[in-house]
């Protein structure tokens, strides 16, 4: 008899104990990724938006005379909310305006035409004297601006990248820290911000770092004052959009139309509005999230690599095109 075919039971209990202990882990990873899954069905399609009017009767929207701005300033409309609409173009606010209270009969609207490029404390003061006496319930930070076009960082003018410093950075915080004070007074509100997919899905954004950075900040101040304004009933949420068939996207990334990854800005909105009072970082659109999901398995030097071959081949168009 050959005494190497014959199994040893001492071992067979020596295996055993690993066996189960891969099996366990390989359960808890299924149903982690399980509930994971289900819980971005739950809040993508099944989860009841919350009542924005609750948080007051008025909200104010910043860059809203286009794109994502000018979609939130209808989609709040339609949820009952009167609005103070804030941009640049004095003309395209009084259109908004008349475009929103002509679809909502009953909505009340007010423009601040300020620039936040110029001199974002006298923009705030003129928010102030709008704003006084009025008890906002929803802020959305949607005012950004970028580069041109893709290039290096020091092929950018100064006086480029301290107007993106300035309206990403200076006019976000200015207006918020002009808003929440009321907030907590009242113990509601709601704080949104719009970051971007450049500071959070990707590792880096080459070619675009000024701009990218700007969004970074805007992303870690809402999540910071989220911990710090819950408990006085202020909910902030940093929303992260990727891309959007807006006006910036066509002269930034060439997006001509809408697809199944990128939304028009409507069909973004009506998502992101959904989301509001939730978590205080969100992906809002399913497309976006799942897009999202797959960089996850991307290596950082992979997609770095992948987002600096995009940046260049920018730079070179620009470059080709200008005249």
């Amino acid at each position: 008899m050959n005494l190497a075919c014959i199994d040893h039971p001492l071992e067979n209990q020596a295996r055993d104990p690993w066996i189960c202990v891969l099996a366990s882990l390989g359960f808890i990873l299924l149903l982690k990724h399980t509930l994971s899954f289900l819980r971005w069905v739950h809040s993508s399609f099944l989860r009841t938006p919350k009542d924005l009017v609750e948080y007051g009767p008025w909200a104010l929207v910043t860059g809203c005379t286009d794109g994502i701005g000018k979609a939130f300033a209808f989609n709040l409309a339609q949820r009952g909310l009167n609005l103070i609409l804030v941009s640049r173009n004095h003309e395209k606010l009084k259109t908004v305006s008349t475009e929103i209270e002509t679809s909502f009969p009953s909505i009340e609207t007010r423009i601040v035409a300020v620039d936040f490029s110029k001199d974002p404390s006298s923009c705030v003061r003129s928010i102030e004297e709008v704003i006084r006496g009025l008890d906002i319930g929803v802020l959305i930070n949607n005012v950004g601006v970028s580069y041109p076009g893709a290039c290096f960082f020091h092929e950018v003018d100064e006086p480029v990248w301290r107007e993106i410093v300035r309206v990403n950075v200076e006019g976000t915080a200015m207006v918020t820290r002009t808003v929440v004070p009321g907030m907590v007074l009242r113990r509601r509100g709601a704080v949104v911000s719009v970051g971007s997919g450049a500071a959070i899905v990707v590792p880096s954004h080459p070619l675009f770092a000024i701009y990218a950075a700007t969004k970074a900040f805007i992303d870690q101040l809402s999540r910071s004052l989220h911990v710090e304004y819950k408990l006085h009933g202020v909910d902030f949420q940093c929303q992260v959009p990727l891309y959007v068939a807006t006006r910036m996207a066509s002269k930034v990334a060439s997006i001509e139309s809408k697809s199944m990854f990128v939304p028009s800005p409507d069909e973004y909105v009506r998502a992101a509005i959904n989301h509001i009072g939730y978590e205080p970082r969100c992906t809002p659109y399913w497309a976006h999230s799942l897009q999202w999901c797959f960089a996850r398995f991307v290596p950082n030097r992979v997609l770095d690599a992948w987002r600096l071959s995009i940046g260049l081949k920018r730079r070179e168009k620009n470059i080709n095109t200008s005249p």
